[in-house]
């Protein structure tokens, strides 16, 4: 004769969480992060774009001078 395995589940325990308790403490744990967080204010948020809006500036035109001098070396070969 085969072993066959009874289907039965286990019983739940009050130890184990249903989903909604799973989900409703998640929302309460990011919740609470987000208290902790400390926002920028209007005058370094002000100078943190001005420093990304650079960055990227300089980056483009970096790219930009690398560009033109591979097309340049690649005129050359050719």
């Amino acid at each position: 004769m085969s072993s066959i395995k009874s289907s039965k589940k286990a019983p739940i325990s009050k130890k184990e969480k249903s989903s909604k308790q799973v989900k409703d403490s998640l929302f309460k744990q990011i919740r609470d992060e987000m208290k902790k967080v400390r926002w920028p204010d209007k005058n370094e948020m002000f100078k943190y774009s001005i420093a990304t809006i650079i960055f990227i500036i300089a980056f483009g035109l970096y790219f930009f001078g690398l560009d033109i001098i591979f097309a340049w070396i690649k005129e050359i070969i050719d």
